[in-house]
């Protein structure tokens, strides 16, 4: 039976070490272990080691690496659980070699799905323009359990999803195309719905596109008419007269109040 001749530290991974055994007369390197490994079997220069120890130690230590590969993946940013999963299979390693590991990354709390949904949904509300339901097909394509998602998109609010759903909304409605406005509003719906926000959101957000442009055509117009009534009654009138006039002129065409204030505060009458 074969013994461990020597044990060397790796040259450039001092956490690695060579195992020598010694074969009849010839001594020959045989295979690396981490650390742990080392420790874990108390390997040490004259330990015997059968054909299956042999066949043992080497595939502990094709698992570690693999192990330590999956905290490499990590360091970077959370993952969720099938993201890890995926990653080991496509560096070849064993389903079962796989599962032992995602299971020891549980234990170790270096795995989370429901934090990870968590992270990811606060991560996307600071800093993408995607709403919930992108979201939500996103987290499903990384293997998230669906609870974990709703759960999490609790954190995406009404008030969020209409900030950022109406600044797609605005941009549209104001391009300057000489599409119609009806257009335009059906092309901000159709955004609104790409980025993944909610039907109640796009519709309150619509509504409020509609009425912003109202206000703007009236604001228009109320300039335009309010113009016009100075001219004709400032040869007529002057200071408060005049404003008399001019605004008995804007309330006959149906303007209100508020509209009537802004436009007067607008002219510094």
């Amino acid at each position: 039976m074969p013994a461990i001749s020597k044990i060397t530290v790796q040259q450039k991974n001092k956490g690695r070490f060579n195992i020598f055994l010694k074969r009849g007369d010839q001594e020959q390197f045989e295979f690396g272990v981490s650390e742990d490994i080392l420790v874990q079997y108390n390997l040490h220069k004259g330990m015997e080691l059968s054909e299956d120890d042999i066949k043992q130690l080497k595939n502990k230590d094709e698992l570690h690496k693999s192990y330590t590969r999956a905290i490499h993946y990590l360091s970077y940013r959370m993952r969720s659980e099938k993201e890890v999963f995926d990653y080991l299979l496509e560096k070849e390693v064993e389903e079962e070699d796989a599962g032992d590991i995602i299971n020891r990354l549980y234990k170790e709390q270096l795995l989370d799905d429901r934090a990870f949904a968590e992270s990811y949904v606060r991560s996307k509300i600071a800093t993408s323009s995607k709403g919930p339901v992108l979201l939500k097909q996103e987290l499903l394509r990384k293997g998230v359990p669906e609870d974990y998602i709703h759960a999490a998109l609790e954190s995406y609010t009404f008030e969020d999803q209409y900030k950022k759903a109406h600044k797609f909304g605005m941009k549209k409605v104001n391009d300057s195309s000489k599409k119609s406005f009806q257009q335009k509003l059906q092309a901000a719906k159709q955004t609104m719905m790409q980025k993944g926000f909610t039907q109640d959101v796009i519709q309150e957000v619509s509504m409020q596109l509609k009425e912003e442009k109202e206000d703007s055509v009236e604001w228009e117009s109320i300039v335009i008419q309010g113009e016009k009534a100075f001219r004709k009654y400032e040869k007529k009138a002057e200071g408060f007269e005049l404003k008399q006039k001019v605004m008995a002129s804007l309330y006959r065409k149906g303007f209100s109040h508020e509209l009537i204030q802004r436009f007067f505060e607008e002219k510094g009458e």
